[in-house]
């Protein structure tokens, strides 16, 4: 006779009410943590000064700008580097003086009558920075005494931080 081959199987063990109390416990505590972790990350992002000596987003630019709200609206709020070359022909060499920063605004060209409402620029002036196809920029409060340029946008020093992501400036950039 044959006898029949029985298989057991062996109980499956039983988790203790203590373990699975900890794997929660644990559990709540690590989430707990994160969670608090991520509000007190916001509450130091939020509430954190800028530095004036950092000069890191457009919104500080455009804080700092000359008639800021007339900047924003009529143009558009920029860094204004003031520096000096100098150029020696015998021996050839050339020196360049330590720039200066200031906050400026350069304006669109259809807004030059800003400028000429308050007298600030002439029509001579008008006329000459139109033909060579520029704009107006200006550091200083446009209501005391500002300094006002004729400048050229120069198209040849393209954005290399959005050409390196592939992406170029939109037409609303232009002035």
């Amino acid at each position: 006779m044959r006898r029949k081959a029985t298989t057991r199987t062996a109980p499956a063990p039983k988790s203790s009410p203590v373990k699975t109390a900890f794997n929660y416990l644990s559990v709540m505590v690590l989430a707990a943590v994160l969670i608090l972790g991520i509000g007190i990350g916001i509450a130091f992002s939020s509430t954190t000064i800028t530095d004036t000596r950092n000069v890191a987003s457009r919104e500080f630019i455009d804080r700092a700008a000359p008639n800021a709200d007339l900047c924003v609206q009529y143009g558009a709020s920029a860094m204004v580097m003031d520096t000096r070359l100098f150029v020696s022909l015998n021996p050839f060499n050339v020196y360049v003086s330590q720039p200066s920063m200031r906050p400026g605004c350069v304006l669109r060209t259809n807004s030059w009558n800003l400028l000429e409402d308050r007298k600030l620029v002439t029509n001579e002036q008008v006329r000459d920075c139109k033909n060579r196809m520029n704009t107006f920029g200006f550091t200083g409060d446009l209501g005391t005494s500002p300094e006002i340029n004729c400048v050229y946008q120069n198209d040849g020093a393209k954005n290399f931080y959005l050409t390196q992501s592939g992406g170029t400036p939109g037409q609303t950039e232009q002035f």
